[in-house]
């Protein structure tokens, strides 16, 4: 039997617990993750929000650049990004985001997250920059 995932950084992630995520994989450089849309995630059309969906990603984003096995005297961060959404999407809807490394050199690195319906439909495609910088003692 697998292990079930487990993710340091999510234990204390309100914004993620308030998004509802649930951890599928999380490794060093990859992660994957979902969320069951309610309509707390809607907008003012009926439809998820730009935002919930962008939050989501971003969630994704720090759970991927961030090893779940690091030794904490480090935190990588983001320092741009950049998304498009590609389909609306209403509660009810469960989407799934998985964590790519595309590329990286020293401190900085560059990631895809692909945000899909649980049954394989494109949302939204978020690409992140990443810092890596001390983490803060204490």
């Amino acid at each position: 039997m697998a292990d079930t995932p487990h993710h340091p950084m999510l234990a204390d992630d309100r914004v993620a617990q308030w998004l509802g995520v649930t951890l599928e994989a999380a490794e060093k450089d990859h992660a994957r993750i979902r969320m069951t849309l309610t309509e707390d995630h809607h907008n003012g059309f009926g439809m998820a929000h730009g935002g919930a969906v962008f939050a989501f990603a971003d969630s994704c984003f720090a759970l991927t650049c961030n090893d779940p096995h690091g030794d904490g005297s480090t935190i990588t961060v983001a320092s741009g990004v950049d998304v498009n959404f590609l389909a609306g999407t209403r509660a009810g809807q469960t989407l799934i985001a998985e964590g790519r490394l595309v590329a990286s050199a020293g401190r900085s690195g560059v990631y895809d997250i692909t945000v899909t319906t649980d049954d394989g439909a494109p949302v939204a495609a978020f690409r992140g920059r990443s810092r890596t910088v001390a983490a803060k003692a204490g």
